[in-house]
Parts: structure tokens; sequence; C-alpha cells
């Protein structure tokens, strides 16, 4: 539902008609998900009431109306140049190692640990 079709491989295309020609109510919900995604990545924000309404009388009503509730954080979003990816990937990678090493060792350790890795 996320992989937009032009990134399919051949047996994901053939899996994803084989779904949608069995269970049709999953096409629009596919659609109104590649519209969102692409939204983000032209960052174009013209479109996002009219894919609001289209949304929110389809099966992922309750991620539009999140969507809705948190209108101003989403618009900056799709419109900022600015990302907290770089965070967040920090972050991931050491809560990974701290998982990693639990019971293991102390702090200097996991400092070992972090510093080896960059």
């Amino acid at each position: 539902m996320t992989i937009g079709r032009d990134d399919l491989s051949k047996s994901q295309t053939f899996t994803v008609a084989a779904i949608e020609g069995g269970v049709s109510q999953l096409v629009a919900p596919r659609e109104i998900i590649a519209a969102f995604q692409a939204m983000i990545r032209k960052t174009s924000l013209a479109d996002l009431g009219l894919w609001l309404e289209r949304a929110r009388s389809s099966l992922l009503a309750c991620f539009a109306n999140g969507v809705a509730r948190d209108l101003a954080a989403v618009s900056a979003a799709i419109s900022s140049r600015w990302s907290n990816v770089q965070t967040e990937g920090q972050i991931s990678k050491l809560k990974l190692l701290k998982h990693q090493m639990y019971g293991r060792g102390r702090i200097e350790l996991l400092g070992a640990r972090v510093i080896d890795e960059e």
C-alpha cells in the first residue's frame, strides 16, 4: 500500500494486482496514499484540502482525521525544507546499541561503542 507503483518489482506488481482484483475496496485507499506521498515529495500544499475531503470519505478516515487535527504541523512538514531525520536516526541508533548492551556494561562501554561505530 505504501510503495509507489513505479518502485514495485514484477512479482510485487502481480501481487498488488491480484489483491486489488480480489478486494476492490483497497484500490481507492492505495490511490489516496499515493496522492499524500506525492504531496510530501513535491512539497505542495495546494491539494491538501481536497486530499483531506477525499480521504475522510474512504477507509483512511481515521488517518485523515489525525492529519486534520494536527493540520498546522502537517502543513509545516510538507512545506518546510527542514527535517529532523538525521537526529531521529542518531537517536534510533543509540537506542539500538543500548538495548543490545542492556546489562552487559557501564556507560563507558556504551560510549566506546558509539564512538567506534562513527
